[in-house]
């Protein structure tokens, strides 16, 4: 429920976000948003477990003059409901509010079946896949929807939208948090928030360099189309395409906004882009 002291905004467009917060900032994809965020002129705050890692991308980021005392480190396991309190309020304490939350620290269980798998790993996976994004919306919606709105990006997966012979927890954590962003999209549409599900394709990074559905991979996605994205929906420009699935390797800012315009139906509560069950044949009672 929303704070009965926070009323809806008037329903028009939010302006460009001015700070964000990004978690799994210490590699792979996580680091080139907020490298990309920061560079853009926002100010950044950098969560990630790794301490060093992500004080020393500050370091490098405020070598630019441009960037200057604009990026934090705050280290943080976001799986962890105290870390993620004290993280926050440190991000909110230097920046004032948090315009765009980034959730870009993931994880992958082992890539064997349900029943070979590490129980502690497998629910290790939720723990970072969705509690950690569940606890960020939790400290920061709030903020969000009182200052008229903000935007969540959940680093989403083809994993989410398919079932997965391998690496379960993986599978079922992105298709949960596939549902959880588009409860976010709904729940608070009418207060300015606007919430995004952004799979990446597939980007050569650690994690995925060293997993058996990728052996021997040639072709990757860029991370430049991630990043090219982010900093459109950072700026407004696809607030239409609230509550969507977003695909880097087919989607682009330009596409995106071609195809909310041909939409008959708009709205947090259309099925664009969404999770559905699907009719069998047509006949099948749960049509429509």
């Amino acid at each position: 429920m929303v704070s009965a002291n926070i009323l809806p905004p008037a329903q028009m467009a939010s302006p460009p976000a001015r700070t964000a917060l990004v978690t799994g900032a210490s590699r792979g994809i996580g680091r080139e948003i907020g490298v990309a965020l920061a560079q853009a002129g926002l100010k950044v705050a950098l969560f990630a477990t790794n301490t060093h890692a992500i004080e020393q991308l500050a370091s490098e980021l405020r070598k630019d003059t441009c960037v200057a005392e604009n990026v934090i480190a705050i280290p943080c396991d976001v799986a962890n409901p105290v870390e993620v309190t004290k993280a926050t309020s440190k991000a909110l304490a230097a920046f004032g509010h948090i315009d765009l939350l980034v959730n870009a620290a993931g994880v992958l269980d082992d890539e064997v079946p349900a029943w070979e798998a590490n129980a502690q790993q497998w629910w290790h996976t939720f723990e970072v896949n969705v509690r950690g994004p569940f606890l960020l919306a939790q400290a920061l919606v709030p903020q969000m929807i009182a200052r008229g709105g903000g935007r969540i990006i959940d680093l989403s997966s083809g994993a989410a939208t398919r079932p997965m012979v391998e690496a379960s927890a993986y599978n079922a954590s992105k298709t949960a948090l596939l549902r959880f962003g588009e409860h976010l999209a709904v729940a608070g549409a009418e207060y300015g928030l606007r919430v995004f599900e952004l799979a990446p394709g597939v980007v050569k990074t650690d994690m995925t360099a060293d997993t058996k559905m990728h052996l021997g991979r040639t072709q990757w996605t860029p991370v430049s189309r991630t990043t090219d994205m982010v900093l459109a929906i950072a700026r407004g420009e696809v607030d239409q395409c609230s509550g969507w699935y977003l695909r880097v390797t087919d989607d682009t800012p330009e596409s995106l906004q071609t195809l909310a315009a041909q939409r008959t139906i708009t709205g947090p509560n259309s099925s664009a882009r969404k999770l559905r069950i699907m009719p069998a044949p047509k006949n099948d009672p749960l049509t429509g």
